[in-house]
């Protein structure tokens, strides 16, 4: 597949569930790119269904307060049709979830599904590892990515 070239004013950010990684990743890029005088509407969601209407993980909501950001108003929804025709730029949180969204778009918008940690330039990850079933530590790295993650999308952003 090729990398997407497209001028984003509009990022989703997928996971599965969308209870960790992406609204993690989706409050760190609303709060990063205002600082950085970026005008780029943002949102989130998981190519599940199981977490719709759910706050985010209590764990990542804890984990992202330490460090400064706010995910309570977070409620999870899932990767729908119409996300495909809204978004400039879709960006899967890892490889299972950028193949459901391939499967899901039926090909539509693969000029614009990427991973995010490799769109962003971030190496040598891929796959943004999902902190769910590990220790708590893990939720703490998944802020650090997070936002190692959106410097490397902002730039990429600048850079065109």
């Amino acid at each position: 597949m090729d990398e997407p070239s497209v001028i984003a004013r509009s990022i989703l950010f997928v996971c599965l569930g969308n209870i960790c990684r992406s609204p993690l990743v989706e409050t760190v890029a609303r709060k990063q790119l205002a600082d950085a005088g970026l005008d780029i509407e943002v949102a989130s969601c998981g190519t599940g269904s199981w977490h719709v209407g759910e706050q985010a993980d209590p764990r990542m909501r804890a984990a992202a307060v330490k460090a400064g950001y706010e995910l309570e108003a977070h409620r999870a929804r899932q990767l729908h049709a119409t996300d495909f025709d809204h978004y400039d730029l879709l960006l899967a949180m890892d490889s299972n979830n950028l193949r459901d969204m391939l499967n899901a778009s039926r090909e539509k918008a693969s000029d614009r599904l990427a991973l995010f940690l490799e769109w962003a330039g971030v190496t040598p990850l891929r796959d943004f590892p999902d902190p769910y079933y590990e220790e708590l530590t893990a939720f703490t790295q998944s802020v650090a990515l997070a936002e190692r993650g959106i410097r490397g999308l902002i730039e990429r952003l600048r850079t065109g």
